[in-house]
């Protein structure tokens, strides 16, 4: 009798830790799997000084979230739309870095976000005189929100003050897509 009743206490054990996975998983409606990767194209916006430029950045990034609420990504971009001041041709060579999340996963199919880390920015500048580079790391900051299509797929809107020293930013209003594993 205490082996039938042991027996019955370990399978009703078990079937509760097996729904509770299940009620855990169902819990957070947003926020997708736990490994991403994804693509944005960035409207970045580069000032120094009284100067103001509009380039265009192709990015991409992969992460995994190592609870709803946090995760970890690398991000790496590059240029492909330049902009033209006084005779010089300016564009976002390119950029990459790391990055922590805080994700506001909810019932809902979209999830807020933070983001935060440091980028290594490198831009150039190319005339009639020759190419000038320059290259910096800064802290990054930024908000988004990635709003589920499917289970697997999230479109994503995004901004990020990339870089910001000396009298120079350089910020970025993203759109995407978001794959989960």
């Amino acid at each position: 009798m205490k082996k039938r009743i042991a027996l019955m206490l370990g399978l009703a054990s078990v079937s509760a830790l097996g729904v509770s996975q299940t009620a855990t998983a169902d819990m957070y409606k947003s926020g997708g799997g736990s490994l991403y990767a994804g693509l944005n194209y960035s409207f970045i916006d580069i000032e120094n000084g009284g100067d103001e430029l509009d380039v265009g950045a192709l990015s991409a990034k992969v992460g995994g979230l190592v609870s709803p609420f946090f995760g970890l990504e690398a991000r790496a971009g590059f240029g492909v739309d330049d902009d033209r001041h006084s005779g010089v041709d300016y564009s976002l060579d390119n950029f990459f870095g790391g990055y922590a999340t805080l994700n506001l996963a909810n019932e809902s199919p979209a999830t807020p976000y933070l983001v935060f880390g440091f980028t290594r920015v490198e831009l150039e500048a190319q005339s009639v005189r020759g190419t000038t580079t320059e290259d910096e790391t800064d802290f990054s900051y930024g908000a988004g929100v990635n709003v589920d299509i499917t289970p697997e797929v999230a479109g994503n809107l995004e901004y990020m003050r990339y870089y910001d020293k000396d009298g120079a930013t350089v910020d970025g209003l993203g759109l995407g897509v978001t794959f989960s594993f």
